[in-house]
């Protein structure tokens, strides 16, 4: 299906380029979207009507976005979870739980925007992109911890020391050691 894009897309095109894409991808993304009209004689003649106001509405969201990335940049939040000795996570962090941190941090940002291909589930700091328009990306640290304390500990770069685990072979091997070395006491 050939469609004409309302905003810049990755990988896809900049506004006005009309672009065949996949049937399913045109009708399940980007037109409930308003990313992109579909490429009709009369969407065409529309669109080259109202070319301007498009292009000053996406003017005005980036420039809106890039003040918003001026301040998020670089931004660090802290979430507090349960997490084992080994520092694997009980649960997950989503993107949701991002943006609701976010908006306690009084940023507007929706869970779409936050990019985060797999959810963190591991103790840590985490680089995150934030994605605020199709022009504009920023990064965000995300602090993992178990406590305020940990959070603060780990910003300043220190390693949180996690218990290894020991195997019952390893345990064994141990107390073989300690018994041969006892054993004429014994």
């Amino acid at each position: 299906m050939e469609v004409i894009l309302l905003e810049r897309v990755a990988k896809l095109g900049q506004i006005g380029d009309v672009v065949r894409v996949k049937d399913g991808f045109a009708r399940n993304f980007l037109l409930p979207r308003k990313k992109a009209l579909r490429a009709t004689d009369f969407n065409r003649k529309r669109f080259e009507t109202q070319r301007a106001d498009i292009e000053a509405r996406n003017h005005e969201l980036k420039q809106e976005a890039k003040g918003v990335a001026e301040k998020l940049d670089g931004h660090s939040i802290v979430l507090i979870r349960q997490a084992g000795e080994s520092g694997q996570l009980y649960g997950s962090v989503s993107p949701r739980d991002i943006a609701e941190t976010l908006a306690h941090s009084r940023f507007k940002v929706s869970r779409d925007q936050v990019v985060l291909n797999t959810p963190i589930k591991a103790l840590g700091l985490h680089a995150v992109p934030v994605h605020l328009h199709p022009e504009v990306d920023v990064k965000i640290t995300v602090n993992v911890a178990r406590s305020t304390e940990e959070a603060e500990r780990q910003a300043r770069g220190e390693v949180i020391a996690t218990r290894e685990e020991t195997s019952l072979e390893d345990l064994g091997l141990e107390v073989g050691a300690a018994l041969a070395e006892a054993g004429p006491a014994l």
